[in-house]
């Protein structure tokens, strides 16, 4: 059977009555689940999993498939309008969008993410469609030494993360390694930095720090500047009109991040999370005013949100052709696939080709569901900043708390949240940023894991790590990501320098 005939297949599943209310179904539970601070994806999958017992296997994988995109695209809402990413790939979507909602513009931020994340997942969709089975080998071809090659390009890219001093930032990613180092070596089984203390021995959960170090340290901001007259007009929601301005400013994220995100959301281990602060750390390289990024920038906004959902779509194209999940989302997708019946891997295209081109054709109507659903809705979601601000403080640590605490239903992990937002206040208070930490966080295991991989392999010969194109390349774009913002930065400063010496003379 040709790829054709089976894409006929997959769209005789996807927009048959039951395909499009079962995509419905998920997307709306996927887009609800994902609004709430530390219930993301991989929550709202396994939640789903049970209702799927008994259904013709098809309809239900369209679903959880639903479900999936549709948690990340709804996680950006908390990130926007709360500062309480709940999942790591919308960590990067706080940066700019919180500060739009901060100064008034909390609709059009919305709409931005809204926007952007259906054109990143549409486009997504149409790579996914037409490349599908040719970028299964490119996800084949990428081996430990290239994978630590991409954990430190985006390692390097901390420069850019910073404001002001890369020194700082180089500080706060330094203790964000060290807090990945935590728990049981996975290669060698014993137990690293857990001061005897057997809570630590499964290291940190993501969402304790996401949550301490952005929402927390958020509350006790607000609660110190309770007085604050400049933060009054955290309330306002906005316009959700955008100008052609605005359109314009989004159309080059849009376009560069879509592709960029497909792609490292094909490569296993990579995911939204990579892709969203690759595709936030890109466009700030790139723009003529980085300075805007961590204010409110429109660019910075989109480009994480639709490179993340693009990035989600990717993550389809290793899970349906060689059965290999790239992420602990993808994973509890691989389990939904085995518990009906179905083994994903390259067999599945030509065994069961209505499953594959299934749930490939009903992103196409999932991409527009989500969008529907969604414009209409963000007067209502963006009213959460009408209610008065002690009753949202309340509401925000509430809410990190029970999402902590559901993950592990550990009160250890309640008290590292406390600490965590505590030690995220401090950052905040003396001007070092907390996006480097999670970053280093994030791809500290990854990296590591990669290393000695690639060192277990080789006998223990460096060399390895440069043995091939790929990985060169890779260094030489980390080489560069790092100093020139170095360079850019200093000329800056001398550039403000001279201009308040001539004011002062």
């Amino acid at each position: 059977m040709g790829a054709m005939d089976g894409l006929m297949q997959g769209i005789q599943v996807a927009f048959s009555w039951q395909g499009i209310l079962f995509v419905l179904i998920g997307v709306v539970a996927g887009t609800l689940i994902g609004m709430m601070p530390g219930l993301g994806p991989i929550s709202a999958i396994a939640i789903m999993i049970p209702i799927t017992y008994g259904m013709d296997p098809s309809v239900a994988l369209v679903m959880m498939a639903g479900v999936y995109y549709g948690a990340v695209f709804g996680g950006s809402t908390s990130s926007i309008l709360l500062n309480a990413p709940g999942i790591s790939g919308t960590v990067a979507t706080s940066f700019d969008g919180y500060p739009m909602a901060q100064r008034g513009e909390a609709g059009k931020a919305l709409a931005i993410a809204a926007i952007s994340s259906f054109v990143g997942g549409t486009v997504s969709v149409v790579l996914l469609m037409l490349f599908a089975p040719a970028l299964s080998a490119v996800a084949v071809s990428f081996g430990p030494p290239q994978y630590f090659a991409l954990m430190f390009l985006g390692l390097t890219a901390i420069a850019s993360l910073s404001d002001g001093s890369t020194i700082k930032a180089l500080i706060t990613a330094t203790v964000g390694f060290m807090v990945a180092t935590i728990g049981i070596d996975g290669q060698t089984g014993t137990s690293r930095f857990t001061f005897g203390n057997p809570n630590l021995l499964e290291g940190i959960d993501f969402l304790v720090i996401a949550l301490g170090l952005f929402a927390l340290a958020e509350i006790c901001f607000l609660v110190k500047k309770r007085k604050d007259q400049s933060l009054q007009n955290q309330g306002d929601i906005g316009s959700l009109k955008l100008s052609k301005a605005d359109f314009k400013e989004m159309r080059g994220p849009m376009s560069r991040q879509s592709f960029l995100g497909f792609i490292l959301g094909v490569l296993p281990g990579a995911g939204a999370t990579i892709a969203s602060f690759i595709g936030y750390i890109s466009e700030k390289k790139i723009a003529k005013n980085p300075k805007e990024f961590g204010k409110g920038s429109i660019k910075g906004l989109s480009a994480p949100e639709t490179a993340n959902n693009a990035a989600t779509s990717g993550a389809f194209v290793p899970l349906l052709s060689l059965g290999i999940p790239g992420s602990g989302t993808t994973a509890v997708m691989l389990g939904a696939f085995l518990v009906l019946g179905i083994q994903p891997g390259p067999l599945l295209m030509a065994d069961r080709p209505e499953v594959f081109w299934g749930i490939i054709a009903s992103m196409y109507i999932g991409n527009i569901f989500l969008l529907i659903l969604n414009l209409p809705l963000i007067p209502y979601i963006a009213k959460i900043l009408k209610i008065a601000r002690p009753m949202l403080i309340s509401l925000v640590a509430i809410f990190s708390l029970i999402g902590v605490y559901a993950i592990s239903f550990s009160t250890f992990d309640l008290y590292l949240l406390l600490i965590f937002g505590f030690v995220g206040y401090l950052m905040r208070l003396f001007s070092f940023p907390a996006a480097p930490f999670i970053l280093a966080f994030i791809l500290g295991g990854m990296m590591e894991q990669s290393l000695r991989q690639s060192l277990t392999a080789a006998g223990g010969d460096m060399m390895i790590l440069i043995s091939d194109p790929v990985s060169i390349g890779l260094y030489i774009v980390s080489i560069l990501s790092f100093i020139v913002p170095i360079i850019r930065n200093r000329k800056s400063a001398q550039a403000d320098q001279a201009d308040k010496e001539s004011n002062a003379s």
